[in-house]
């Protein structure tokens, strides 16, 4: 079984990597962003497309998941079950359907957000200015 990433997915995860990169190495942003990066490294875990580490609580409060049309629904599951299932300290988590620019949020304690759904409150930023 082969990786489904298409260059679409990847520039958008290249994207908003670099853009967060700039913040956090120019001191305006305190949580680390990391592509593709596993949620627990002392064993199996599920891979994001990119995280929002906090390295002094050893903890990821923010989650992305970039995808198509057809792999949203997939995505918020995955999104829902890991804030609400899981003890890895998310609190937002975010899918972006890149073919038709929409963005989705899901929080912990509050559920699906419609109003600013690109807003991330962790690092008081609209994620959709960055791409």
């Amino acid at each position: 079984m082969g990786t489904n990433s298409p260059k679409p997915h990847q520039r958008v995860i290249a994207a908003l990597t670099a853009q967060l990169w700039i913040l956090y190495r120019g001191g305006r942003l305190a949580l680390e962003p990391l592509p593709e990066t596993m949620l627990d490294e002392s064993e199996t875990s599920p891979t994001p497309d990119l995280i929002l580490y906090d390295n002094v609580r050893e903890e990821t409060p923010v989650i992305i998941e970039i995808t198509h049309t057809n792999g949203v629904n997939n995505d918020l599951k995955k999104v829902r079950r890991l804030i609400d299932e899981t003890e890895y300290g998310i609190v937002e988590g975010f899918v972006y359907n890149y073919k038709k620019n929409e963005w989705h949020k899901y929080q912990k304690g509050v559920g699906d957000v419609l109003d600013r759904p690109s807003f991330c409150q962790a690092i008081n930023l609209d994620l959709a200015t960055l791409i």
